[in-house]
């Protein structure tokens, strides 16, 4: 089953896709619609139905962020040995987490602002895992089966500003920085996302290429070891790392500049393909 939150006059609709086209369900986003437990077969026993328009082609889809306000976004840093090599670091013996905002969130086609104040934008291609259940002190099998699903985030980066300090939340949660969709599709869709091609492009250009077989810390063993500290809800959002290739790890460093296309895509998991913009100063 494959979920997305559209726009439509109004607001937002939480919508099934299916290959040429959407049915928009009674649930104002992925969000909202993953708070009720009984989702899964509340679609399938069309308990949650098609209201007005009811169908949409999926050409015509406005993608908005896959969860328009989660109540957390939470990311690892160095999680494929290849990036962890490429910034200099050492293998870490748990993961390394930092959080982002609601804020930061654009849909898949959503114009990716480049900040007047940055002029390090980097990109970061990452599975993302929405949780499905509320879990806490979960164990990884008990974890794993509280995974609604899989999509496609870009954890644009500004380099300039999470280099200033230790800590790196400043320059990686910028207003309308991070792509997240097209949408999120059920963990029997993609074998649980064991072994599938992620790919970032520039201009067309490949920039990374890897496979998420190459993490480090799977997703399951993130969410559990997040909730030995924090109670994970439906609709938080775990963003699990980036493969080598980045701009930062390159000689010389390479970013992103005003009208590039940046192209995030996963396999069974869809793109994000987002112009960049500068920022009006």
């Amino acid at each position: 089953m494959r979920l997305a939150t559209i726009r439509v006059d109004g607001g937002t609709r939480a919508a099934r896709v299916h290959d040429d086209h959407l049915t928009l369900l009674a649930a104002p986003d992925v969000g909202a619609l993953l708070a009720d437990p009984s989702w899964p077969d509340a679609i399938g026993t069309g308990r949650l139905p098609a209201t007005g328009t009811g169908r949409l082609p999926l050409e015509s889809a406005d993608y908005a962020p896959l969860v328009p306000n989660p109540s957390k976004i939470l990311c690892v840093g160095l999680n494929y040995r290849g990036h962890i090599l490429e910034m200099g670091r050492d293998l870490p013996s748990v993961p390394t987490l930092f959080a982002k905002f609601a804020a930061s969130l654009v849909g898949a086609r959503d114009r990716l602002v480049l900040p007047a104040v940055s002029d390090q934008v980097d990109w970061e291609a990452e599975l993302a895992v929405l949780v499905g259940r509320p879990i806490r002190r979960a164990t990884a099998t008990e974890a794993s089966t509280a995974i609604a699903g899989y999509s496609v985030l870009n954890d644009v980066s500004m380099r300039d500003w999470q280099w200033r300090t230790s800590q790196w939340l400043q320059g990686k949660t910028f207003e309308a920085s991070t792509p997240l969709g097209p949408w999120l599709s059920t963990p029997d869709e993609v074998g649980d996302a064991a072994d599938l091609e992620v790919r970032c492009e520039v201009d067309g250009v490949m920039v990374q290429r890897a496979r998420t077989s190459d993490l480090l810390f799977r997703p399951a063993e993130v969410l559990a070891y997040v909730s030995r500290f924090i109670t994970l809800v439906p609709g938080d959002v775990v963003a699990t790392g980036t493969p080598a290739g980045v701009g930062a790890g390159r000689e010389p460093k390479t970013f992103l500049r005003p009208g590039q296309v940046l192209r995030t895509a996963i396999e069974g998991l869809g793109e994000c393909v987002n112009e960049c913009v500068r920022e009006a100063e």
